[in-house]
Parts: C-alpha cells; sequence; structure tokens
C-alpha cells in the first residue's frame, strides 16, 4: 500500500507551463517541464516557466523527468530544469529528445542525461513502473504515460485526439490504452483545452481540403506560416504541393533543419525536387514557408510586414496563409496583423478557430479515454480553470461520482493513502520564473514595476554637482528626461523642476559640513518631485537622482 500525491508546479488554471509532480511514497515522478509565453503584458519578457524550488529540494528522491512531446508547452522549459538539476534523467522518444538537445545545445548544456523510450516499453523503478503508450497529436512520437503504483495505475494522457487517419508515428494504440483501463486506473489526469467543443476534433484537426482551396485560387505567390514542431501541419502542406506546378522556399535556418532532419528520421516523407532555393523566392508559383519558434506569435511574419527581412518584401499580389487557427492569447495579436496585411495591398488567410482545431481532444475524444480508462479519480488538467470545470462535467455525466473529481490549482495537492482520497489540504509553493532573453533565473516583479513605469510615464534623471570641500552645489541640477514630457514645450515646467531639486537638495546639506547623507538626498528628491510631478501632469515617471564631488 501507498502514499501518493498529485500536485502540478504549472499548467493548470494556464494554457502553457505544464508540469505535473507525483510521489509515490518517496519517489517523485515528473511529467512534462513546458513554458509559455506572455502574450498580454510582454515588457520584454521572453517566455515564463514552473519556479522547480520544491524539486531542487527533493532532488534525491526525482526518478526521472518523462517528457509527452517536443512542444514548448511540455518540453520547453527541460534547459531551466536540467541548469539547476543536472543529473535529473530526462525520458522521452527520439524525436522528443532530438528536440529537447537543440534547445539544450543553445543553452550550451552537455553534461545531461537523456534517456530515449521506446513506446509500449516498461520501465521498472522497483515497485513502481512506467508504460508509454503511443497517442495521436499534431507532433510524431507523442506519448501518454502509465505509472503503475501498487494501489493501481496512474495515467497522464499529455495532448491527444482519436483520428484514425494519422498512422505511422502518429498512431494512437488504443489496444494498449485499452488493456490498461481493464486492469483498473487509479487516476487519471486528462488535458481540458476543448473540453468545452461537442464531438471529436477529428476531422476538424485536418485541412487538406482547406490548403488545396488556398494554392488553387491564387496563381501568385503564397507566403505561409508555420509551427515548427507541428509536424503534420507541414506534411500536409507538402502532400498538397505535391499536386501543383508550385515550390516551396524554405525560410529561416532553424526551420529548415527541423525539416532536414525530419526527412532523414522519417518523419516527414517530402519530395526533394519540390523544395525551391532563394532563386524562386519571387516566382508566382512559389510557396514560401515561415515560421516562429520561441519567439512571440507571428514575430517572424511581423518583421517581413514592417519591411525589415532582408529577403522577402510583401507585393500586393501576395496571399499571406496563417496555417494555425487563433488560440487563447493571441487574437488580438491575429487582428492587428490580418490589419496591417490588408494595408498592404496584399490578401490574407487565416484559419476560423470554429471550424479549424488544433490537435487537442474534444468533448467525445475526452469521453472515449474516460470509458477506456474507467479511472475511480479523474483530475483534469492543462487548461484554464473553466477548461478543467467542464472536463470534470464530462467525467461526471460518463458515472465518476462527482466527489471523485478533483479540480485543483497549482501546487495544491491531491492525497491519496491505500488507493483512497484522503482531502488533503497540503499546498506546495509555487511561483512563476519569468526568462529575459539569455539571462539566467527570475526577471523578479520589481524590475517588471520599472519597466511598467517605464513604460507609462517615462524616465526623469536629476543630476548636481557638489564641491568636496564646502558641499556647496557648483554644477546643476540639470534635468534629463526620456518618454515624460516633450522638452521643447515643457521649459517653464523644467526650470521648475530645477529650483524644486535645488532646494530638496540644499535642505539636506548642513552650513560647514564635511559629511553629507547621499541616500536621504537622493530619497527626498525622489519623493517631493513625485509629488511635484503628480500635480503638475498627473503622471509618476521614474525619478533617479545622480549626486557626485568635485
Amino acid at each position: 500500500m501507498s502514499k501518493i500525491k498529485i500536485f502540478a508546479l504549472g499548467g493548470l488554471n494556464e494554457n502553457g507551463k505544464n508540469m505535473y509532480v507525483v510521489e509515490v511514497n518517496k519517489d517523485i515522478f515528473v511529467f512534462d517541464a513546458g513554458l509559455k509565453y506572455d502574450n498580454d503584458i510582454n515588457l520584454g519578457i521572453d517566455y515564463i516557466i514552473p519556479s522547480i524550488d520544491y524539486l531542487v529540494k527533493n532532488r534525491k528522491r526525482i526518478r526521472g523527468l518523462f517528457l509527452t512531446h517536443g512542444h514548448e508547452g511540455n518540453m520547453g522549459a527541460v534547459p531551466d530544469v536540467l541548469e539547476q538539476i543536472p543529473e535529473l534523467p530526462v525520458y522521452g522518444t527520439k524525436l522528443t529528445l532530438e528536440l529537447v538537445k537543440k534547445d539544450l545545445y543553445r543553452n550550451q548544456l552537455d553534461k545531461v542525461n537523456l534517456i530515449e523510450i521506446k513506446p509500449h516499453v516498461k520501465i521498472s523503478f522497483g515497485r513502481n513502473s512506467i508504460f508509454p503508450i503511443s497517442v495521436t497529436h499534431s507532433i510524431p512520437d507523442a506519448v501518454c504515460y502509465v505509472l503503475y503504483t501498487p494501489d493501481g495505475a496512474i495515467v497522464y494522457t499529455g495532448d491527444f485526439v482519436f483520428d484514425s487517419t494519422m498512422q505511422g508515428t502518429y498512431k494512437t494504440d488504443i489496444g494498449k490504452l485499452a488493456y490498461v483501463g481493464k486492469q483498473g486506473v487509479l487516476c487519471l489526469l486528462s488535458e481540458s483545452f476543448y473540453a468545452d467543443r461537442p464531438g471529436h476534433t477529428s476531422p476538424n484537426n485536418r485541412i487538406s481540403g482547406f490548403i488545396r482551396e488556398v494554392l488553387s485560387e491564387t496563381d501568385d505567390r503564397i507566403i505561409a506560416t508555420v509551427m515548427p514542431a507541428h509536424y503534420y501541419r507541414i506534411q500536409e502542406i507538402f502532400n498538397e504541393i505535391n499536386n501543383t506546378h508550385r515550390k516551396v522556399v524554405i525560410m529561416g535556418k532553424e526551420l529548415q533543419e527541423t525539416i532536414n532532419v525530419a526527412m532523414k528520421e522519417g518523419y516527414l516523407e517530402i519530395n526533394p525536387d519540390k523544395i525551391g532555393t532563394l532563386a524562386d523566392l519571387e516566382g508566382k508559383n512559389t510557396l514560401v514557408l515561415i515560421s516562429d519558434n520561441k519567439e512571440k506569435p507571428f514575430a517572424n511574419l511581423n518583421r517581413i510586414i514592417k519591411g525589415f527581412d532582408k529577403f522577402i518584401e510583401i507585393k500586393e499580389t501576395d496571399t499571406i496563409f496563417i496555417t494555425e487557427p487563433s488560440y487563447p492569447g493571441i487574437e488580438k495579436r491575429l487582428a492587428l496583423i490580418m490589419d496591417e496585411i490588408a494595408m498592404l495591398g496584399a490578401d490574407a488567410v487565416c484559419l476560423s478557430p470554429k471550424k479549424h482545431l488544433l490537435h487537442h481532444s474534444s468533448r467525445e475524444d475526452l469521453m472515449l479515454m474516460i470509458n477506456l480508462m474507467n479511472p475511480k479519480y479523474y483530475f483534469p488538467v492543462k487548461g484554464e480553470y473553466k477548461n478543467q470545470y467542464q472536463n470534470g462535467e464530462i467525467a461526471e455525466e460518463l458515472g465518476v461520482p462527482k466527489e471523485n473529481i478533483i479540480l485543483k490549482l497549482n501546487g495544491d495537492v491531491f492525497e491519496m493513502d491505500n488507493g483512497e482520497n484522503v482531502n488533503s489540504l497540503e499546498h506546495i509553493e509555487t511561483d512563476e520564473i519569468l526568462i529575459d532573453g539569455n539571462s539566467q533565473g527570475d526577471i523578479g516583479d520589481l524590475v517588471l514595476k520599472d519597466r511598467e513605469m517605464l513604460g507609462e510615464n517615462g524616465i526623469v534623471i536629476i543630476s548636481c554637482t557638489l564641491d568636496k570641500e564646502t558641499k556647496e552645489i557648483v554644477g546643476g541640477p540639470e534635468i534629463l528626461t526620456r518618454g515624460f514630457i516633450y522638452v521643447k514645450e515643457s521649459q517653464d515646467l523644467l526650470e521648475e523642476t530645477k529650483e524644486v531639486s535645488r532646494q530638496a537638495i540644499e535642505d539636506n546639506i548642513e552650513p560647514n559640513s564635511k559629511r553629507v547623507d547621499y541616500s536621504k538626498i537622493k530619497n527626498d528628491v525622489r519623493e517631493i518631485l513625485g509629488k511635484f510631478f503628480y500635480k503638475k501632469t498627473e503622471s509618476k515617471p521614474m525619478i533617479i537622482t545622480v549626486i557626485q564631488e568635485v
């Protein structure tokens, strides 16, 4: 009999940043380590990852990190995790680990423990074991994980759809899923992204017909955006290109490498004769393939629109084809992109999120998974809380008792003792780590507040020089401002600012004093000027005071 704890360090009440922890007695199993992009208030933040302080503290008990597939929301935080726990074993399928290696190379991490797994081959950890099962997603080699414990199986689905047309490395092994369900599932952790959508996701995840229509409606150049890790979408595009006279020009070193490796390993079946070169870039019968990777949505397309790309300039005859449907968080950005394309006179085509879906499970897919697994406890994960709630309602419709449906937030612990819920109130401290560029570690709330203040109200720098002996003002105060006021039309305000600053500085210098408390001067200047600026302008710029002696 076992004491089992299940909780999330990220991934609940949000899209992305997935990281789920299962503790079986003293053993810790971690499933996925993803990132998410901050699409609302970027302020220079590149991406966000979960805080792993709990894992660092308990690093000796971790048996492994198990990755379901190679999308950033599920494996994008691996380099950041391995920087803190370099000895951590990372398990994944061949393609997943190849994508992890690319991220590790960019982060200059080489002494790591990557362990390739094969679907349907058990990995033993004493009394516990892990059994990966192939599932269907938009990237090959996706798996779900079954953690066998003495009290029963715990299943984490990862991202999945049921689509019988997807074969080979995309195929779901329904037989293995049914076999696990027959043996008995203690707890099922299942994604919630499309829990509000009726029916099956398939066939709305396939867009071959739509691609064919776009290709046939114009004889001019098409510029198509893809997500590089969505291999199935890339395959659909090339399948339709085979039936035309067009060639595909792949732009971007990373996208080219991704496609070349996928062709070599058999993950993409592409006719090499259909791949063009830069010489074909301006041709009418050309489809230009661009992508975004670890950047903000549509960053590369936006650079082309703004005229900053050295190879591509949008012409009025071009058609811009956005091959992925919008999802929560990028709708506003997509609308702006479509508007800017229209201003350039080009055509823009995008997928309707109502008709075309990503490779995530809708209500009927979730129902089928629940029926196959027949779990005792159901734990909705991956999605906003409303989606988790709707996922729980699906399980209740299928007969899972309401008290056995576990709705949690990040850090909330679901605990079982001998296979029974103990209604634990334990909470693991969780947080978000904000990553900016190549900087290591959290940017922090204070830095973000400074950036927000600079962005909204600008900055004012007060510079003043004192005599080293007498401490009298011999130069300044000089005022430098950026993003606060229009200097040419605000000379009176600047003169008043100099006088207020001078008075505040002099008030803090005693006559014939040999010592001056510069910290007090800076604080007083900031406080007095802050009130002065708010009274005059109703703005609160960042105020920096620089005092020097000569």
